[in-house]
């Protein structure tokens, strides 16, 4: 049975957690090869791996020497990371005060013991459809409309969300802000419907140009673009801001009114920090957003990178 919770998942990922090795069997049996599952023998480990990587769904047992599973839920539901993970409770307990345990700690459902093996199978599936169903409309409000890629709203709780794994970590974060060089002038020239394909272009461009899964390239707002690079330093940060500067100079999009080159181009202003506890995600975005003047005053369709030194 699996502890790393970093696998991918068919369809969906499993967390069960129980100290006895025959209810871990059991229910391992009844849902082995439809979701990728994974296991904790107690508290403590179940909130180790829940941080590491979240799962889709807890099968929690409530009984369990040390940290019980009443006091896991109330902490998965207290820690921004880990709040929004379904938790279903396997419980022998069948009186309404231990019922409403259940439900006030914060668990969204609960399986009396001994475990049925067709209500197991249908609780999981049912609460895996709604987090599916949920995850859809959640996508589509972080979604820009024109471009497709992230918006401004997705950006900002992404980078809250790194910034506070890269406070925990140790390690540093980056972003990428950037400005489609004299977009009014090619809007004028062209047509705000050339704009729109303009935009679009460019978004594509980034988004190709993110090659982890934990980068994020999205619209801010207008003509700007942010990229989110997390456990990213320095020198990698500037090698990518340089590659997009690249890549969207190559679309080679015609823009004959632009001071800068015959074609579309943008400005990239880069920064890199070490989030620190005296610190807000704000700071790193009024640096990237300083780098970003600074390139357009060295003449726009270039990358200027700032660091924590700077």
């Amino acid at each position: 049975m699996n502890t790393n919770l970093q696998t991918g998942a068919r369809h969906g990922k499993v967390l069960l957690v129980d100290d006895q090795q025959a209810n871990l069997r059991l229910m391992h049996q009844i849902l082995a090869g439809d979701y990728e599952l994974f296991v904790a023998t107690s508290g403590v480990q179940a909130l180790e791996l829940c941080e590491r990587g979240a799962p889709d769904l807890v099968l929690l047992d409530v009984v369990m020497p040390g940290l019980d599973g009443l006091e896991v839920c109330r902490r998965l539901k207290q820690h921004p990371d880990t709040r929004g993970i379904a938790v279903i409770f396997v419980t022998a307990g069948t009186t309404p005060e231990e019922e409403n345990a259940c439900w006030a700690a914060g668990g969204a459902d609960f399986v009396t013991k001994p475990v049925n093996p067709l209500t197991l199978r249908h609780r999981v599936r049912a609460h895996l459809q709604l987090k599916q169903y949920v995850d859809t409309l959640h996508a589509l409000a972080f979604v820009d409309g024109l471009t497709g890629i992230a918006n401004r709203r997705h950006l900002n709780e992404r980078l809250e969300v790194e910034w506070r794994r890269c406070l925990r970590s140790g390690m540093p974060l980056a972003v990428l802000m950037i400005d489609v060089d004299f977009f009014k002038r090619y809007n004028d020239r062209y047509g705000h419907q050339a704009g729109d394909d303009c935009l679009k272009r460019v978004a594509g461009a980034l988004s190709s140009a993110m090659q982890r899964a934990g980068d994020l390239a999205g619209r801010y707002g207008g003509e700007e673009f942010l990229c989110l690079l997390p456990e990213t330093d320095v020198a990698a940060t500037r090698a990518l801001a340089e590659r997009v500067e690249l890549a969207v100079r190559a679309l080679a999009i015609e823009h004959l009114d632009s001071a800068t080159a015959p074609v579309v181009t943008i400005s990239v202003g880069a920064a890199v920090v070490h989030p620190g506890p005296d610190q807000a995600p704000a700071t790193l975005l009024q640096r990237a957003d300083a780098a970003l003047y600074k390139a357009k005053q060295l003449g726009r369709g270039q990358a200027f990178v700032s660091d924590e030194q700077d």
